[in-house]
């Protein structure tokens, strides 16, 4: 059974969550992102990639720290 990609990084906030990707080309890498939240149904959690009013401020904040952790990689290679 083949390995599952992960993400590089993963950034967390309460319920929200951004993860980073990288991906490679013959220009070097490049990164992708995926933001979602989790919310409980029952007694399953779920992900959504909707988000709330009262979701948006700290998905902002989340999205900055994740721009810079991807400078950052950027700056490595």
């Amino acid at each position: 059974m083949a390995n599952k990609p992960q993400p590089i990084k993963t950034l967390r906030a309460g319920r929200i969550q951004t993860a980073i990707w990288e991906n490679h080309s013959n220009k070097g890498p490049f990164y992708n992102v995926t933001v979602s939240r989790s919310y409980k149904d029952g007694d399953t959690w779920k992900s959504s990639d909707s988000f709330g009013r009262d979701d948006l401020l700290v998905l902002a904040q989340l999205l900055g720290a994740t721009y810079t952790f991807i400078l950052q990689k950027q700056a490595e290679n």
